[in-house]
């Protein structure tokens, strides 16, 4: 039967589901000693990044490369979301006791600073379901990652809110309806945010491992792994530089002194950025032969 094929929809949809089982187990099992949460959730959107695009089967292999990796910069990038996370949610607290405790102007007071501690939560929460899904496809410094994360939060807002949407839905089934359904659990939100967040990141992305087959398949025939070659910059026209090292400043005052006109510089659009600067990051080509 067609429909129950491995190419139809129906299979491929089934077929995702149960990569969203096996890569939730993978997630929790590898966040379990706490402070590798960050690395596990860079490799789960990593993984489901390739498999929101079709590339690769063998999801414990790009799992766990991606794992290693990453592990250093998102372990770094989790311990300061943990702290800060523990600061807000301490300083929130403190605030809500003194705001219930006291009466008049005092009151008024504590009402304000907890609205304002509730503001900076949000924009936490914000730079949370972003910043991983980030790391997992790009390469930069890590204030980088704070900055990007941040944009492409408030930039693209109902995309933010959808992300969190859906896993606020499976917190929701998981609690209220139908509990069983937490072995599908963060593989699944994963997977469904991957879909979603590539839609804004596909045009961000540049893969020149397309336009190098000559020396991908040299490097197969050598027996190396042909690396994957991602990049995500829309940090330099925002912040300085570009991708490629040029100064915008020194080339304006370049063209003054050689008589001509500089070309007038308009805000910046990290959604169109400059001719970025690919990094390797970490999935051999085999891994979308794999059976």
């Amino acid at each position: 039967m067609r429909f129950l094929s491995y190419d139809s929809k129906f299979g491929r949809f089934f077929l995702k589901i149960s990569y969203a089982c096996c890569l939730n187990v993978l997630w929790f099992v590898c966040c379990l000693p706490i402070f590798t949460i960050g690395a596990s959730t860079t490799a789960l959107y990593y993984t489901c990044f390739k498999i929101a695009k079709d590339e690769g089967s063998f999801i414990s292999k790009m799992f766990f490369r991606s794992f290693k990796q990453n592990f250093k910069q998102a372990t770094v990038i989790w311990l300061i979301m943990l702290a800060v996370g523990l600061l807000l949610g301490a300083d929130a607290l403190l605030l809500y006791r003194l705001h219930t405790t006291t009466t008049g102007p005092a009151a008024v007071l504590w009402t304000l600073m907890l609205a304002l501690s509730f503001a900076f939560m949000i924009l936490y929460v914000i730079v949370l379901f972003h910043i991983f899904p980030l790391l997992s496809i790009a390469s930069n410094t890590t204030a980088n990652m704070f900055k990007n994360a941040f944009l492409i939060g408030t930039h693209y807002l109902f995309v933010t809110i959808l992300v969190l949407f859906v896993h606020y839905a499976m917190f929701f089934l998981v609690v209220n309806v139908f509990t069983p359904v937490i072995v599908l659990g963060e593989g699944l939100c994963a997977l469904i945010s991957a879909h979603i967040l590539l839609k804004i990141l596909r045009p961000m992305l540049q893969d020149p491992n397309q336009a190098q087959p000559e020396e991908n398949a040299e490097e197969e025939a050598a027996g190396n792994d042909a690396p994957e070659y991602m990049s995500l910059d829309f940090t330099a026209p925002v912040y300085g530089k570009s991708a490629g090292g040029s100064d915008p400043a020194g080339e304006k005052k370049a063209e003054e002194a050689a008589g001509g006109e500089a070309p007038e510089s308009g805000s910046a659009d990290f959604t169109a950025p400059a001719d970025p600067v690919p990094e390797r990051r970490s999935d051999p080509a085999g891994e979308a032969n794999d059976p």
